[in-house]
């Protein structure tokens, strides 16, 4: 089996497949400070929770946006696992070549979720991830990573609102009934949904628009993708795992 680990900034998800079977996703925050023995335990702990053996794990990707966590991590799976973990670093074979200025700025979250779209579903794609932040990634026909647009994720924004107004409380974040809302909780929902939305139309229409592709897929992942995927038309698919799909693919390109 392999075990991808995508280490974000918010939370650490945990993928296994057999062969090309994804056959469970987990999580655990990343804002704990762990030591190897920490992350070991816990992941087994994970596995064996959910009927899967860890003594079956052959194989384990990392991806990471978080540098501060990889020694103790990477030291857990050797240590717990007996396995020297690949990387998502540069130097790896992804398949997809970074055609931006500056090729190393580019992060292992937002290669991954460009290999897995480009795999598959082709080229030219845009893929959008609603994480931490928004990225919004442009891949080509020949698999370049050829433009990326970052914006403030509907969580960082919302976390804005609640600790820089005084008087603004914090909210769960979904969709109101209507955008003309009446009371403050509703109203800060609509310019946070609606926002994300407007936001996503706008930048995805611009970017299509000054590539001159004809027929881009948009592709969108990332815990909060699901609400506003369903919202806007400019989206023509949502993959929760595309990441984890992402990582997998990479895996299999170290083998050949």
């Amino acid at each position: 089996m392999l075990l991808a680990i995508d280490v974000g900034n918010t939370n650490i998800t945990l993928g296994v497949f057999d062969k090309e079977e994804l056959l469970g996703t987990f999580r655990v925050t990343t804002k704990i400070n762990r030591t190897s023995d920490e992350f070991g335990i816990t992941f087994r702990e994970i596995l064996r929770s959910n009927d899967l053996n860890a003594s079956e794990v052959n194989d384990v990707i990392i991806a990471s946006v978080v540098p501060n966590v990889m020694h103790s991590l990477t030291s857990s799976i050797i240590k717990y696992f007996d396995i020297h973990p690949v990387i998502v670093e540069a130097g790896i074979k992804t398949g997809i070549r970074i055609a931006t200025e500056n090729p190393k700025q580019i992060g292992a979250d937002r290669i991954v979720d460009a290999a897995g779209a480009y795999e598959l579903y082709g080229g030219p794609v845009l893929v959008i991830d609603f994480g931490t932040a928004t990225t919004y990634d442009l891949v080509d026909a020949s698999g370049a990573f050829v433009s990326g647009v970052t914006a403030p994720g509907i969580r960082i924004s919302a976390k804005a609102l609640w600790q820089d107004a005084a008087k603004l409380p914090e909210i769960e974040i979904k969709k109101p009934d209507k955008i003309l809302a009446k009371e403050t909780i509703s109203s800060m929902q609509a310019g946070l949904v609606y926002g994300q939305i407007g936001q996503t139309e706008y930048i995805v229409r611009h970017m299509i628009e000054e590539s001159g592709y004809e027929n881009v897929k948009v592709v969108a992942t990332g815990g909060l993708g699901s609400l506003i995927s369903s919202e806007t038309k400019c989206i023509d698919i949502y993959n929760p795992n595309l990441t984890l799909y992402g990582m997998k693919f990479i895996h299999d390109k170290q083998k050949r």
